[in-house]
């Protein structure tokens, strides 16, 4: 009880910091509001019925799922066999740690831009240049497969951010288990199903929960690429709010999105925190 007083402060500023933005949200999405034709007008659950009758939802949601379960499943892995291999010895370790963590100072916009233009452009990119060089058609991803391209651009900025998680917990390992395991016998593969992955558990659970938070949110890299498209093809929630909502300046429809985007993710952290965590 004698620490309230000393929390007050820095809890009120925090409860005030989400409810008013909460109440104001809750309240707008009430509202035929829209800045081209003030003044505001009390619509009930309009903007609802609108959103939920919109036949592009379904597919929204869906693409939001995929922009969060296909990143953090190519994160986790790449993050967990970056870490086995940096946290080894080898000529030029410190070096090769800097160059597989330097894409996650990358803006996700350069980076995005980076990938667009440099490597999977169909005439002058990178893989085109390889795939011709095989006597290949070079292949157009945002035409071809928009989703999988972005996917593995979050992926290629968001992989660092495993490996740093990941090799800080394998680094604080004791390494007498290791030992212990290797003097019994013990193969590479069975000392890290068995000693290794067990010590992750605890941080591959905060990676994924932190991951999902940043990954339910990804918007500058399909802004960059493919503007959503094509259709509606690469359009999670966070760009649909954009399109269809503040593009038209409608405040409503955005607050009655955003109260939808907030559900979603919702669910998603239920799944993640009582389902897979508990379980790793």
């Amino acid at each position: 009880m004698k620490r309230w007083p000393l929390l007050l402060p820095s809890v009120s500023v925090l409860l005030v910091w989400m409810i008013v933005p909460l109440v104001m949200t809750i309240w707008y999405s009430l509202q035929n509001y829209n800045l081209q034709s003030p003044p505001a007008q009390f619509g009930g659950l309009s903007n609802f019925e609108y959103l939920f009758t919109d036949p592009d939802i379904p597919i929204v949601v869906w693409n939001t799922l995929l922009l969060i379960f296909g990143p953090l499943l190519i994160t986790v892995c790449l993050g967990m066999a970056f870490a086995v291999l940096y946290d080894g010895p080898f000529p030029g370790r410190s070096i090769a740690r800097l160059l597989v963590i330097t894409p996650f100072f990358v803006m996700p916009t350069v980076a995005a831009l980076v990938w667009k233009n440099l490597f999977f452009h169909p005439v002058w990119g990178l893989l085109a240049w390889v795939e011709k060089l095989f006597g290949m058609q070079p292949i157009d991803w945002f035409s071809s497969h928009p989703m999988v391209a972005v996917i593995i651009i979050v992926s290629w900025i968001w992989t660092p951010f495993a490996t740093l998680i990941l090799l800080t917990a394998m680094q604080s390992l004791d390494r007498e288990q290791i030992e212990a395991a290797r003097l019994d016998g013990a193969k590479a593969v069975s000392r890290f199903i068995h000693v290794v992955f067990p010590h992750l558990k605890r941080p591959i659970s905060v990676l994924v929960m932190l991951e999902t938070i940043f990954f339910l949110s990804t918007y500058a890299e399909i802004y960059v690429t493919t503007m959503g498209g094509p259709g509606t093809a690469t359009t999670n929630m966070p760009f649909y709010i954009f399109s269809r909502a503040l593009q038209g300046f409608d405040v409503g429809l955005a607050s009655a999105a955003g109260l939808f985007a907030i559900l979603i993710a919702n669910v998603v952290a239920y799944f993640f925190i009582k389902r897979i965590s508990e379980h790793l």
